[in-house]
């Protein structure tokens, strides 16, 4: 088994140790639900504007990671997910939108990649799959939200192909899969299990399991390894982690578990000027 690439230190945040102690000036993690502002159902470090939560609160907890990361929300970017698979190369112009009000936050979008140091891209979870893309040359950074609906659509290897495009190297570009659901607590209908059977095609390996008529179990994480597989990443290139947001109720929110009355963890990854 292949070492986990997130290591917790702080009470607030997962580091992707795996990155980040190889290059000091990157920031890379996954937030906890733990040690924020938030009440109620978000109890406590709620980091998503669209579910319901104060905003005073949510901006707080954002406030707090900021100062840990020392890298100020007037750096970040966040999106307005949708569960699909547009991809948006984000600039310094870019800065600040959807930090703190999520009008503002860049619309229809579930994958972001930038170049530019001193920005911090950030997405938002609650079961869905964080992916998080690392050219060691160039530096070229990339995050996005995968649920099961991104993951048929290929956003992973659209992300791959994005990042080439900006001029990488395919064998230069690792990946990491990050906290989410695991399959033991994710079941899924045939309506979705046909969709992954078609992107999968000849594959051997199968990134689900029949548990009774029509229900499955699915393998997000397994599924998005194998379709960046496919895409040309290298095997060596992708890492996994073992974190199940629904199975460790302490450390994530999780929407089935907590049957959509629930908080966002958020991810996030950025160079430090």
């Amino acid at each position: 088994m292949s070492k986990e690439p997130f290591i917790k230190e702080q009470e607030l945040v997962f580091n992707l140790e795996l990155w980040t102690q190889r290059y000091p000036k990157l920031v890379a993690g996954f937030t906890t639900k733990n040690g924020g502002n938030s009440n109620s159902v978000f109890h406590s470090l709620n980091m998503g504007l669209h579910v319901g939560d104060t905003v005073k609160a949510v901006v707080e907890n954002r406030e707090k990671l900021a100062s840990l990361i020392e890298i100020p929300l007037t750096k970040w970017v966040c999106a307005e997910q949708t569960h699909n698979d547009n991809i948006y190369v984000v600039t310094s112009e870019d800065h600040g939108k959807g930090t703190v009000d999520y009008t503002s936050s860049i619309k229809d979008t579930d994958g972001f990649i930038t170049i530019n140091k001193g920005t911090l891209l950030t997405m938002c979870y609650a079961d869905c799959v964080p992916l998080y893309f690392f050219d060691t040359k160039l530096n070229i950074l990339g995050l996005a939200h995968a649920g099961w609906k991104g993951s048929v659509a290929e956003i992973g290897p659209k992300m791959i192909r994005e990042i080439i495009r900006l001029g990488s190297d395919i064998n230069d570009i690792e990946v990491v899969i990050g906290p989410s659901i695991c399959e033991k607590c994710y079941t899924v209908d045939n309506r979705v299990i046909d969709k992954v059977e078609k992107i999968l095609d000849d594959e051997r390996e199968k990134p689900y399991n029949l548990k009774e008529r029509g229900q499955y179990s699915l393998d997000l994480k397994m599924l998005n390894s194998l379709l960046l597989k496919k895409a040309g990443v290298l095997s060596s290139n992708i890492f996994t982690s073992g974190y199940c947001s629904s199975c460790d109720d302490q450390q994530f929110y999780s929407y089935r578990r907590d049957e959509g009355k629930t908080g966002r963890m958020m991810s996030f990854i950025g160079w430090k000027e």
